[in-house]
């Protein structure tokens, strides 16, 4: 990833960088005063910028326990940053809160000769890029009262105050102005699409490109470094196993938001071939993700498929969302990987009752699934604008 002034952003590899010092430093005439009052009946906390008498400068020499990158209590830490002349000028880490599905920011830093270019903006922008391939309800991370600066930084990029902690680094932390304060910053949520609210429909020529296009948009960087569910796409087009009858896409105010691209599969018993249908991709636009285009895509396409005879579906797709449709492990049919394996991201769905009574055995693709070579997929993006390619810590390889 580039910043608006062309400095890239480049993963920090925890083998590579772990136990690096973060040298956050700054000096500032202002603070945040926190003020808590108990009250008959509560409490009351005010919280108010003020000026400090003379200015105050933190450095990493004060603390028993500087900043690092990939600490140890930090068990799903991942970090980016700036290299100039191999020197690093700039960082972020962050680290999947699991059990809170929140995304931590552990640490953000930018040398302060190369702050105000943007870095700081393109660092946070990686961060909601994380969330939302996650699907984190949000992010959060700690600064501290008297750190104005970052604190109004934060506030610019859509953070808000959530909590604090008065006494986190000493017992005296209100009195020394220099309170723990927590930020988040929460994915906007979006109002639920209705089938009237767009067009689903068999795609045309003249939406070829669109549609490659949006597919890049969704995929870019999610499973891989850039993606290639765009080019399938194009290639699936030229398939005999493509099925575009049942294949549609979704389009919202003339533009296409969201497609589902079918083709003919095979699950093979010993000298038995039966025909069944997987579908991939089914994809929507991130501008348009989380509103229910890609159910609408699903069920639409899946009522065709049914009412033309086929008998069920095997996927290769999110455990997390496709069973609410009803999707099943394909351990439930006695349906394998051509290696004889299950797992929770391999899945059916029989389209008829008991449509997969009959069927047993290993599944097997289209032959186009197999054969996406990177050298052709790099020639076919220089066809769209340039995007860059960035390393995610919920990729594949």
């Amino acid at each position: 990833m580039k910043t608006k002034n062309t400095y890239k952003i480049v993963h920090l590899p925890k083998e590579q960088w772990k136990d690096t010092i973060i040298p956050i430093e700054y000096t500032t005439n202002q603070y945040y005063d926190v003020c808590v009052e108990k009250e008959s009946d509560g409490y009351k906390v005010n919280i108010k910028k003020k000026d400090f008498s003379a200015p105050v400068t933190h450095y990493p020499a004060e603390y028993d326990f500087p900043d690092k990158l990939y600490e140890e209590h930090w068990e799903h830490a991942f970090a980016w940053g700036v290299l100039e002349n191999e020197k690093l000028v700039a960082a972020i880490e962050t680290d999947q809160e699991l059990w809170s599905n929140r995304l931590r920011i552990t640490e953000l830093w930018v040398d302060k000769e190369y702050q105000k270019k943007g870095i700081g903006h393109a660092l946070i922008e990686l961060a909601k890029e994380q969330a939302r391939q996650e699907r984190r309800r949000a992010i959060i991370l700690e600064t501290q009262s008297c750190n104005v600066n970052a604190i109004d930084f934060y506030m610019h990029e859509g953070f808000n105050l959530i909590g604090m902690d008065t006494c986190c680094y000493k017992n005296n932390d209100l009195d020394r102005k220099e309170v723990r304060l927590e930020f988040g910053w929460f994915p906007e949520r979006k109002a639920r699409v209705n089938k009237e609210d767009i067009v689903i429909r068999e795609e045309t020529e003249a939406d070829f490109y669109e549609t490659e296009l949006m597919t890049m948009r969704a995929f870019w960087n999610k499973h891989h470094l850039g993606c290639d569910e765009h080019y399938l796409v194009y290639k699936l087009r030229g398939s005999k196993d493509y099925l575009p009858e049942l294949s549609r896409i979704a389009v919202k105010d003339g533009k296409v938001i969201g497609c589902i691209m079918y083709s003919k599969s095979k699950i093979v018993d010993g000298e038995t071939a039966h025909d069944i249908l997987t579908f991939g991709p089914l994809c929507v636009d991130p501008e348009w993700q989380g509103t229910g285009v890609g159910e609408l895509l699903l069920r639409e396409s899946m009522k065709i498929a049914t009412d033309r005879g086929y008998k069920g579906i095997v996927i290769f797709g999110e455990p997390d969302y496709y069973p609410r449709i009803g999707f099943k492990t394909c351990d439930n049919y006695n349906i394998t990987t051509p290696d004889g394996k299950n797992f929770d991201a391999f899945m059916g769905i029989e389209l008829i009752e008991n449509g997969f009574k009959d069927i047993k055995g290993k599944f097997y693709e289209a032959e186009v699934f197999e054969h996406l070579p990177k050298e052709e997929v790099e020639e076919y993006n220089k066809n769209f604008p340039f995007m860059e390619k960035q390393k995610f810590p919920s990729q594949w390889d």
